[in-house]
């Protein structure tokens, strides 16, 4: 097994020797010539026992976990994937890095974690990373035929052309003869959106549903999750007829096949949450003999790998696959073909904001224990979000917390968090029972905590910034290429505050209060959240301090004070937090980031935000976006908000 190699620079040295394997890679569409020339075989190895390239089918599907029956669940009806997994391997501990589409699917088209380029925020775009490249544009240059039918839904702007094609009429037919192709077929059958959709012929039982225990026991919950089990019957034909394609074609032991699905199911709080429930997807691989060479070694038909896989491995693995050495900029790791790497200990998810709603959360697993780390535990896991909120199961489940209906750990999603969390898979698969705070696994807990923190610094996580400030910071560049520039991104600072604000221990007050001096605006600004995410505590303690802060030069070091004041102070203190909360909220004026900032802040009042209702009204719900994917965002505030 090939490891990787320890000078990063000779990885980029094959990597951009692209000439001389494109010359090769066209004089004969065949791999004995590539692999005799670069030296990727022995010597030894007789060329006429090499194959041909790999063609590689990925099979995606939207918003499921492994809910199927090759994963025991025989409430499921998947029999296609089943019988792909009969003939492949099943990976049973596979994260999608992030719980919803845009971000995890930005995630497996670049090979880095959104966290580090800045692209972890729902439906958001940003600039690409200098002289980086999206994967498909290395097997295109390898003279593999890439066609995508049909979703993209990237975070990040594309470097160039990515696909030969990418539309809903995208099919491997259309390649050139002899072509190897990389293709991708997504099926949108089983998308939260579908869940919803009634009338509905029903056809799993409701009666016979199994409702996690953070959900409340409802005919609503029944009918959503039942329905759920419909709509991943539906995909997985869909997984059928594009396994018969291959197979009429005579293709089928040409290609290597992955079935995958792009994260958890899209239920409330498995969609959206960084829990095992939100992450774990369905994994399964068929590599056919003749290409057993790129097999790893517990490979068997039928069999199954408990090998850590994360989307930010699938890039690095596609080009190991067909033969090419993944780049030393990709942060994941393959996990097949000619090029794999060691097992990996830990994998990672993130949560950033969610459509309208802001949050930060990052997670680690190493298998059995999930680790949750929430930098803004002032929030309330069921932040209103509209498009959640049309599913009914969401509905009934907040109405019977507010009718104080809920047993206690369905009850936890409609309040604030802790700072840490820790579940024990094996015990307690529904992630209820929070382990952090016990002394019997204080030693797994700092494991976990200092495998989440030491990625978080490789990576030089970006998401510490205010969303608005990924642009200003850049200048139009990647805020990736802006991560290790000190003057213009203080990271070690940056995060050494957050962790000391969200933390909520009561002694890290005056150390906050020293960092509202500091001369990085976003520094302030965790140090004046660590003052809000205390409440009345924090006010007390830093209340001079809060007032100078509504004069801070960053407007979104100004609403966190404002929020903070106006929450928790007097009635002066509200009237002055509404005044500045009122400046900054309008998006013709301020642009869409701080409107956004400002307008959480304003729902975060509740009804002491009353006596601006009729600015709220005059407020435009149209303004300054640097892209039409942020456009949406205002108007379902000021519709929140509106509604009161």
């Amino acid at each position: 097994m090939a490891a990787k190699r320890s000078s990063l620079e000779v990885r980029e040295e094959v990597n951009q020797n692209a000439s001389l394997k494109i010359l090769f890679r066209r004089a004969a569409n065949d791999a004995v010539l590539l692999v005799i020339c670069l030296g990727v075989f022995p010597a030894g190895r007789a060329a006429e026992s090499l194959p041909s390239r790999p063609n590689i089918l990925w099979i995606s599907s939207e918003d499921h976990g492994p809910h199927m029956g090759c994963y025991g669940d025989t409430f499921a009806t998947t029999p296609n994937v089943d019988k792909l997994a009969a003939r492949g391997m099943i990976y049973t501990r596979v994260w999608s890095c992030a719980p919803v589409c845009a971000p995890a699917r930005t995630t497996i088209i670049s090979g880095m974690y959104p966290p580090s380029t800045g692209a972890e925020h729902m439906r958001s775009m940003i600039p690409y990373p200098a002289g980086k490249k999206m994967f498909p544009q290395f097997l295109r240059e390898a003279g593999y035929y890439c066609s995508n039918n049909a979703k993209q839904d990237y975070n990040l702007e594309k470097p160039g052309r990515v696909w030969d094609v990418s539309s809903a009429r995208a099919h491997w037919r259309n390649r050139g003869p002899d072509q190897p192709f990389f293709a991708v077929f997504n099926s949108e059958k089983s998308h939260e959106s579908k869940l919803r959709v009634r009338p509905h012929k029903q056809i799993h039982d409701p009666a016979k549903v199994r409702v996690p225990a953070y959900h409340p026991d409802t005919p609503e919950v029944r009918q959503d999750w039942a329905q759920y089990y419909d709509i991943v019957t539906e995909a997985d034909a869909d997984a059928g007829k594009r396994l018969t394609e291959l197979e009429e074609a005579g293709l089928a032991e040409d290609t290597i096949v992955f079935y995958w699905g792009d994260h958890g199911s899209g239920m409330p709080r498995s969609k959206r949450w960084p829990y095992n429930s939100g992450l774990h997807v369905p994994l399964i691989v068929y590599i056919p003999e003749k290409f057993k060479a790129l097999r790893p070694p517990e490979y068997k038909p039928g069999g199954k790998s408990d090998h850590l896989v994360s989307f930010v491995d699938f890039a690095p693995t596609v080009l190991s696959l067909a033969g090419l050495q993944p780049p030393a900029w990709m942060q994941g790791h393959a996990f097949l073909g000619k090029f794999p790497e060691p097992p990996q200990s830990f994998i990672y998810g993130f949560r950033g904001r969610m459509d309208e709603r802001y949050d930060l959360v990052r997670s680690v697993t190493d298998g059995r224990y999930v680790y949750i780390r929430n930098y803004m535990p002032h929030k309330i896991y069921g932040q209103h979000i509209d498009y959640m909120f049309q599913t009914p199961t969401t509905r009934v489940w907040k109405r019977l917390h507010d009718e104080g209906k809920l047993a206690p750990a369905q009850d936890v999603f409609w309040n604030t968090k802790a700072p840490e969390e820790l579940y024990d898979l094996q015990s307690d698969p529904d992630e209820i029972n929070n382990l952090a705070a016990l002394r019997a696994h204080q030693e797994i807990l700092e494991r976990l905590r200092t495998a989440q923190h030491d990625l978080a610094q490789k990576i030089r996580d970006v998401g510490f910034l205010p969303e608005g400030e990924l642009f200003s910071r850049s200048k139009g560049g990647s805020p990736y290429d802006l991560r290790h520039d000190d003057s213009q991104y203080p990271f070690e600072r940056v995060i050494g505050t957050a962790e000391l604000a969200s933390m909520l221990k009561p002694d890290a007050v005056p150390a906050l209060k020293t960092r509202l001096r500091d001369s990085d605006g976003a520094v302030r600004y965790w140090a004046v959240l660590g003052m809000l995410m205390r409440g009345e505590f924090g006010l007390r303690e830093a209340h001079a301090e809060l007032l100078a802060a509504l004069k801070d030069n960053s407007p979104y070091v100004r609403i966190a004070a404002a929020e903070s004041l106006g929450r928790y102070g007097s009635d002066a203190d509200l009237k002055a937090a509404l005044k500045i909360l009122v400046e900054l909220a309008p998006i013709d004026k301020n642009g869409v980031f701080v409107s956004m900032a400002a307008l959480n802040a304003l729902d975060a009042l509740g009804q002491k935000a009353g006596s601006v209702a009729d600015a709220i009204k005059a407020m435009p719900a149209t303004g300054i976006v640097p892209d039409p994917r942020y456009s949406s965002y205002v108007p379902r505030l000021l519709e929140d908000l509106r509604g009161r």
